[in-house]
């Protein structure tokens, strides 16, 4: 991940093209640099001759100062082509000799450690990128992407020739797009294009310095070293000001006071963040990575930053910005609806997509729809105030009205036991057993209580599987598939095609959508929804989206030659193009891993040799052993969540026992030889969310099975006994 040092600065050179003079001027600013203290240079991949290396022409004009520069390549091949081709050239049959993505990344981290180890004072390196920032590295990923997890602060060199203009642009906003940070364009002054007069104005309006090779490097290199000050000052004052402002969701503020309380984040890249911690040496890097143990409250997908979705983003927003949507329709809503209806988690059942913003107010829209559609057809049976007063059922720990306590029926049966993991979830041989009639027997006679005291009910509302928020409780689908079964005996409708008893709402917002190994959870509860709502997921992490889908029934429901009838609910921002493109794109994605060697190998570990789906990307021997653990209560995992539920004997959502615990794995362990399973091999502590006593880690559906020992060894070594 990226690092950052008071005393080195550094800075990534990538060139607009290739042949635009890169290595020359970057040799300007490596000799400049050498008249003020040590001077550090890294080609991290070069092809040709190692007599023509970059490094050599350095070295030859290094100037009087030449004693403290130091060069370095990491990867040196002998044929004068692109980097991906020199690599294949050279491995010939055997493309496991390529070095992959994150060796290359890891090689290039522990190299600047190195160097910031060597700095006695004030220190400046220049990474120099090979060919256009699109270039191919040796793995064939452009560079862009390659060298993103480390975050360098980036020097740009123009294209000084015909169509240099174009051509520097173009890298210049590609740099953006992934969020690299551009602090200053060099380039050649040719008189007769005259690129630079057109190149420092355009820039002008845009912050970024523009200097040429006929300038003064050293205002350059001070400019450079300016904005390196800046950088460290800003994250500096940012906790301070952060408390001084902010008013942060689900926060006790008097409990969080100091100033290093705030987790400032400088960037985010895949699973990890990159985060503050000021160093007491100045060979330390101030940036160390920071697990997101929690999947940034549920949304990441394919971890943060991910060039496809940001791409898409930029996609819809430089075609239509935002537009309104009442009676309106564009490409991505549509297409998005569609996917969702006809081919997603609505297929076989939904007939209508209703866009909202995020998870919460999709659920607000589900329970106007669900009571709206039951109050229509109990018509006159109804009073306007008893309408006014119907209730919605759900599930004890949910958010929602009247509740039913599985653990209750529980009580009234045996204790429940399965052998393996897919026997709870094979719902349909469990219909007939005997719990399930303890179920129907306990539903019934709450239902039938809950009549006899006048209530009435209107809707059923399921957070399906899992109760997310009500502290990661992994209720039995045998339950939930009953409680459907009897609400909809209630007033049973011959019309197949219509809901019966009561509209049933699925709260898919966290599971839906592969989150607990499946796309929706009506796979394993056999029955499907009248209502669902998706959000998270829905687009990857990167910008809000929810989606309500609804029966051709429900719809039904708001027909009428009055608009008062319709369903006045909406935003302005309903069904943003952004967001929508985004969540097709992130569709794409998904269709891609479901089919994935990651996904086949996880769901491998977990097969017993039924046919039942479920599965999760948690090590099932580890999750076995981490359950006897003396502190441990419990311990459940589905897909990428995993809840450890710890002994408490003030358990609840105020416990602070989770808390307590977990706190040391918020700690990058002290560098040492061996390289981390971060980017770039830095020591990383994780970033993780409680719920009471209960801890709870979530990956992206694309974590490497790298990353995921390595945060189960921190997790179970966090739970060790104390000796």
């Amino acid at each position: 991940m990226s690092l950052l040092f008071k005393k080195l600065r550094v800075h990534q050179v990538f060139g607009a093209n290739t042949d635009v003079g890169k290595t020359i001027l970057t040799s300007a600013l490596v000799r400049a640099s050498a008249g003020l203290g040590e001077a550090f240079y890294l080609k991290p991949v070069s092809t040709g001759p190692p007599g023509s290396a970059d490094t050599e022409h350095i070295q030859r004009y290094a100037g009087q100062h030449k004693q403290r520069v130091h060069t370095e390549c990491l990867y040196q091949y002998q044929e004068p082509v692109s980097p991906h081709l020199a690599a294949r050239l050279a491995a010939g049959d055997d493309e496991s000799l390529i070095p992959t993505d994150a060796t290359v990344v890891n090689s290039i981290a522990h190299h600047i450690r190195k160097c910031a180890a060597m700095a006695a004072g004030a220190s400046h390196m220049y990474v120099e990128t090979a060919g256009g920032v699109h270039s191919p590295t040796l793995s064939g990923t452009t560079q862009l992407d390659c060298y993103r997890p480390l975050f360098l602060p980036t020097v740009l060199v123009g294209d000084s020739k015909l169509g240099g203009i174009s051509s520097t642009i173009s890298a210049y906003e590609s740099l953006l797009l992934r969020g690299y940070i551009v602090d200053a364009i060099l380039l050649f002054r040719d008189e007769y294009y005259r690129n630079w007069e057109y190149l420092r104005r355009y820039f002008a309006d845009r912050g970024v310095h523009v200097s040429t090779s006929s300038g003064d490097i050293m205002e350059t290199v001070n400019h450079l070293d300016a904005r390196h000050t800046s950088r460290l000052s800003e994250l500096e004052s940012m906790p301070r000001r952060s408390l001084d402002t902010f008013w942060w969701p689900f926060v006790q503020h008097a409990h969080f006071r100091k100033e290093s309380d705030v987790n400032v984040i400088d960037s985010a890249h895949s699973d990890f963040f990159t985060v503050y911690r000021p160093q007491d040496t100045p060979q330390s890097s101030v940036l160390q990575p920071q697990f997101d143990g929690s999947a940034s409250w549920w949304t990441q997908a394919f971890g943060h930053a991910h060039p496809s979705l940001t791409l898409a983003a930029a996609r819809a927003s430089g075609r239509y910005g935002h537009v309104m949507f009442p009676r309106a329709s564009h490409l991505p809503a549509l297409h998005l609806a569609e996917r969702l209806v006809k081919d997603g988690p609505g297929k076989g059942w939904a007939s209508r997509a209703f866009f909202s913003d995020d998870g919460s107010t999709a659920m607000e829209v589900a329970l106007k729809m669900a009571l709206r559609a039951y109050t229509t057809r109990q018509g006159d049976a109804l009073n306007p105030t008893e309408k006014k007063n119907v209730g919605i059922l759900g599930l004890k720990g949910s958010y929602h009205g009247d509740t039913i306590g599985a653990m209750n029926a529980c009580e009234e049966g045996d204790q429940l036991e399965g052998e393996v993991l897919s026997w709870a979830y094979d719902v349909p041989a469990r219909l007939t057993s005997r719990l399930a009639m303890v179920y129907r027997s306990h539903i019934e006679k709450t239902l039938e209580m809950l009549r006899s005291k006048g209530t009435s009910l209107g809707a059923l509302v399921l957070e399906p599987l899992i109760l997310g928020a009500g502290g990661m409780m992994f209720i039995d689908p045998l339950f939930q598939r009953v409680l459907v079964d009897v609400v909809r005996e209630m007033e049973a409708t011959t019309d197949r095609s219509s809901w019966s008893g009561m509209p049933v709402i699925f709260d898919e917002v966290f599971v839906g959508l592969y989150r607990i190994g499946m796309e929706s959870t009506t796979s394993i509860l056999g029955v499907t929804p009248d209502i669902s709502v998706n959000a998270k997921i829905l687009t990857g992490g990167l910008v809000p989206l929810a989606v309500t889908l609804a029966s051709n029934s429900i719809y039904e429901a708001f027909l009428s030659d009055t608009k008062a009838d319709a369903l006045l609910h909406g935003h302005s921002y309903t069904a943003h193009a952004v967001g929508c493109e985004v969540a097709n794109e992130t569709f794409k994605l998904l269709d891609g891993l479901s089919s994935s060697e990651l996904w086949a190998a996880a769901k491998m570990q977990w097969s017993d040799g039924s046919s039942n789906s479920v599965w999760s990307f948690w090590d099932p021997r580890f999750v076995d052993v981490l359950s006897h653990l003396p502190v441990v209560e419990e311990v459940m995992t589905l897909g990428t969540v995993l809840a450890i539920k710890l002994k408490d004997d003030n358990a609840g959502y105020v416990s602070q026992s989770a808390e307590a615990v977990f706190q040391p794995i918020g700690l990058a362990e002290v560098e040492g030889t061996e390289l981390s399973a971060a980017p770039g091999g830095q020591p990383f502590g994780v970033h993780f969310r409680t719920l009471g006593n209960v801890a709870y880690f979530i990956t992206s559906l694309n974590t490497s099975a790298t990353v995921l020992r390595s945060l189960e060894d921190k997790i179970w070594l966090t739970l060790q006994p104390s000796k």
